[in-house]
């Protein structure tokens, strides 16, 4: 069983329409894609996976969207209130430079947070694809544009950026430069499609999958998933797979 850490909100902030930025006391080291596991409040018997956004010496960082009572629970919390929190948990994304070539981290939605800390540690050549339904859902931009050596929004109703799809921004940049790694998370048709685009491209491709989940530590099974034809896990398992292995 994982250990239990009892973290201080260091800073709390709404960036967008019930969506929170979140800075807590940490003690362990994460890698980029791992999540933490949270107890949300008084009735949500559950934790809440969230993912982990960025994190550093005795601090982590985490980005959540109240989607139902667990977060909504959780967006109640204020600084210098105390987290009941397990993690870091899961398998993250493989960060290691793939040739002199462009990583592209390629996020939709609230799957654009764990990426920060996956281009940090990308480190130069990394351009970052982010999608979004609208213009006043747009966060974390200026957060890539500091890490990036380019940032290239989408939005579905094209009030800015690209109008549409982060898939097809990602062909476009696969036709203009070199790209040798892709780096996702996003909703599941998002998903499958940057699969085959990565395939078809013979692209090095990891893929961290959204999924509900119970326990976060393999032991109930309410996330599995296939791989390589076997049911494997999401939260021991994963949630970073590779695009070859996982079946989507």
């Amino acid at each position: 069983m994982k250990k239990t850490h009892f973290c201080k909100i260091l800073s709390k902030k709404e960036i967008a329409p019930q969506t929170f930025d979140v800075l807590i006391e940490f003690p362990l080291p994460a890698k980029p894609g791992q999540f933490i596991h949270i107890l949300c409040g008084d009735g949500v018997l559950l934790r809440r996976p969230v993912s982990i956004c960025d994190s550093g010496d005795n601090w982590l960082r985490f980005i959540f969207a109240v989607k139902g009572e667990g977060t909504k629970r959780l967006a109640l919390k204020k600084e210098g209130d105390v987290l009941d929190i397990i993690g870091p948990l899961g398998m993250g994304f493989s960060v290691a430079k793939r040739g002199e070539g462009t990583a592209i981290v390629v996020g939709g939605g609230i799957g654009i947070y764990p990426l920060v800390k996956t281009a940090k540690e990308l480190g130069g050549n990394v351009e970052s694809i982010l999608g979004f339904r609208t213009k006043d859902l747009i966060t974390l931009k200026e957060d890539f544009e500091g890490i990036c050596d380019k940032t290239h929004i989408a939005t579905d109703d094209g009030s800015y950026g690209y109008h549409g799809l982060v898939i097809d921004v990602l062909k476009q940049r696969i036709g203009e430069t070199n790209v040798t790694s892709i780096y996702a998370c996003g909703p599941m048709p998002m998903m499958k499609a940057i699969k085959e685009i990565a395939l078809e491209n013979n692209i090095f491709c990891e893929l961290s999958l959204e999924q509900r989940m119970g326990c976060g530590i393999g032991a109930c099974a309410v996330c599995t998933c296939k791989s390589k034809g076997e049911n494997v896990k999401v939260c021991f398992n994963g949630p970073v797979f590779n695009a070859k292995e996982v079946d989507l």
